[in-house]
């Protein structure tokens, strides 16, 4: 949903110097603990033309000590904010560099609770994430932008309750998140003051006003309490077809909350941006932000798949951005499944996100640890390929690996942990409850593909022997040949088709490069297929028949099994050689007689195959022996009667 916002958002920083963008990045020095958010704002004149950015604001904000402190910092940028003052347990401030440096009363023990006021204003700036004009007032944060409109501590791991009381003119409507808890009106002007008790990360608080939005209310009756019902708003403007969206969320709703749990806040919301806004949708918190071309089932779904993976259950830090955009994308796709069946499923999975990603793979992994310290650039950590299309194929390599049952376990005893929800969570509590859910280890699938960049590049071999009657071996080389890494552990499905137009499918744990793998069949193997059904999306390469040498490489000759054996009209005998050497060929029937000498003569080394034409050859069993050099090898084989 981020990727139409990059340009933008680039040229907005160049609003300030390549400095103050460094310092925006760095976080609050001190460890804290915002409990509560209680915000006033005066927004009246910002409805009016030439629509100013300006407002004043005041700010009580509830704080436990995770430390024994005496001053704490919040961000602030200071492009587009200015302090006034403080009070209550704050005695004095400063604010530079995008901090405000805020000296308590006393010193506070850790665990203390205490509350500081700010009186600030926002200045007649345009900072893209606070908006005013034509009409509208909206905020559009993710993923540091909180700052630039009201002081905070902005990290999307301190997540805490709030409450906005913001005035405007009588003829707008304001929306923002949890419940509407009252709007009074005073002469000429309208206070609204909205009220979440569920705790919100930083970015995604929100405002979303117009003075031109009309309002529809739908109902969506609680599974665990049929009497009970949630309102999901729609703030849209004259013109605008919000049916797309209002006739499936109802059915979204009850989906979502079948397959993950129950929905889990006390308002759904959806509001229409006018021009201004750049970007397709953004996930705030019981009101997801839409462009007002925007009103699309599937954008929809994914912004609404956030309040469970996002809103409910936050990122920790910005380098467990997967566990937020990873899953809406993927869900949405999932969403698509239920109504046009799995293979449109996979088709879209495909075309549109692995092969794109494939294409133009930047080169980084899903999450780099460094970007729990600095968040790195608004391209890099919302980059189309890999946030949200390497990031959806990812989930659905998880769904295939753990198997549907265990993978769908695995997504409701995330959202249903006591322990994360309603707060954040990073990518190693998810490994922890599938390895909970599952009983077994998966930390290999997440080191690998997640936390590693790029993908496998395959270049298998596999060859098939017959051992004697009714016994056969198809050999597997899993081999590997990208450099960064190395390698990537993974379940290997392979496909193993019969003579007798049989098949079945063997998966093998695919622990080590060039790994070995010897499948034994009582029925005639003719084709093996890798990964038949394309369910390890992300990889590159090639698997085919060959003659898969031997693991010492000190054996200077090697004789292979004709393929296919049994024989018919035709079949081929490979044989390997080290060194360059006079190589002969012979062919004996059961008896010892010689039958034919079909080849002899020097032969460079290398790989090298001999094509017999058995359709003259009596059906029969028969004998080939190679020399080479001081070395002979015998094999049998089997030659079916011949069609003439």
């Amino acid at each position: 949903m981020k990727s139409i916002r990059i340009i933008l958002f680039l040229l907005s920083l160049l609003c300030n110097t390549l400095m103050q963008a460094r310092e925006l990045r760095s976080g609050p020095a001190y460890a804290i603990d915002i409990l509560d958010y209680k915000m006033e704002i005066d927004l009246f004149h910002c409805f009016a033309a030439p629509y100013p950015n300006d407002f004043t604001g005041s700010l009580i904000i509830t704080v436990k000590a995770d430390s024994a402190i005496q001053l704490m910092k919040l961000n602030a940028a200071t492009f587009s904010l200015q302090i006034d003052s403080v009070g209550l347990a704050a005695t004095s401030f400063s604010h530079s560099n995008n901090l405000l440096t805020i000296i308590l009363n006393r010193l506070y023990s850790s665990g203390e609770v205490f509350s500081i006021r700010i009186f600030y204003r926002h200045l007649d700036v345009h900072d893209n994430y606070f908006t005013a004009g034509n009409g509208m007032v909206f905020t559009n944060c993710e993923p540091e932008g909180a700052r630039f409109w009201f002081p905070c501590h902005d990290v999307p791991s301190d997540k805490a309750t709030f409450e906005i009381t913001a005035t405007t003119p009588l003829n707008v409507t304001l929306a923002s998140n949890g419940i509407l808890a009252d709007s009074t009106v005073h002469g000429d002007t309208l206070k609204y003051r909205w009220v979440s008790t569920d705790p919100v990360a930083t970015y995604l608080a929100v405002i979303a006003a117009s003075n031109n939005y009309l309002l529809k209310t739908l109902y969506w009756q609680k599974i665990s309490n049929p009497a009970d019902s949630i309102p999901i708003r729609f703030y849209y403007h004259p013109g605008e077809n919000i049916t797309p969206v209002s006739d499936v969320i109802l059915s979204l709703t009850d989906f979502y909350s079948q397959i993950f749990c129950e929905y889990p806040f006390r308002k759904g919301g959806f509001a229409s941006m006018n021009e201004l806004f750049y970007g397709g949708g953004m996930e705030n918190q019981t009101l997801i932000t839409l462009c007002y071309t925007c009103w699309r089932e599937s954008l929809a779904a994914h912004e609404y798949a956030h309040m469970w993976f996002g809103d409910m259950i936050t990122c920790a830090t910005w380098a467990d951005l997967w566990l937020n955009e990873g899953f809406a994308t993927w869900t949405t796709v999932y969403w698509q499944e239920q109504s046009q069946g799995y293979e449109s499923y996979k088709s879209f999975l495909i075309t549109k996100y692995a092969l794109p990603y494939l294409a133009n793979n930047p080169g980084y992994p899903i999450s780099d640890s460094s970007y729990a310290i600095r968040t790195p650039s608004f391209d890099t950590l919302f980059n189309t390929y890999i946030t949200y299309m390497k990031g959806a194929c990812m989930v659905h390599q998880l769904r295939y690996v753990l198997g549907d049952s265990l993978f769908l376990r695995t997504l409701k005893a995330y959202v249903t942990d006591t322990a994360l929800r309603y707060k954040s969570a990073t990518i190693g509590d998810l490994m922890k409850v599938t390895n909970k859910v599952t009983g077994g280890n998966y930390d290999w699938f997440f080191h690998d593909w997640v936390f590693q960049p790029n993908h496998p590049v395959y270049q298998n071999t596999y060859e098939i022997l017959h051992d004697g009657a009714n016994s056969f071996t198809v050999n597997f080389l899993a081999k590997q040949t990208q450099t960064a890494p190395s390698f990537f552990r993974m379940i290997l499905p392979l496909k193993v088709f019969f003579a007798d137009s049989t098949d079945t499918i063997v998966r093998v744990m695919n622990n080590l490069n060039n790994q070995l793998f010897s499948l034994n069949f009582s029925r005639q193997p003719v084709r093996l297929v890798f990964d038949p059904d394309t369910n390890i999306m992300l990889k590159e390469g090639s698997t085919g028949l060959g003659i898969i040498e031997p693991a010492d490489n000190r054996v200077p000759v090697s004789l292979f099994q004709n393929i296919p054996n049994p024989a018919g009209n035709i079949t081929d005998i490979p044989y390997l050689l080290r060194d360059p050497m006079h190589v002969r060929l012979e062919i004996f029937d059961v008896s010892g007689r010689m039958v034919s000498v079909p080849f002899d003569g020097f032969t460079p080394a290398g790989r090298h195959m001999i094509t017999l034409d058995c359709s003259e050859t009596v059906a029969g069993t028969y004998f080939y022996r190679m020399t080479a050099g001081k070395y002979s090898m015998t094999m049998k084989m089997v030659v079916l009667p011949g069609k003439k």
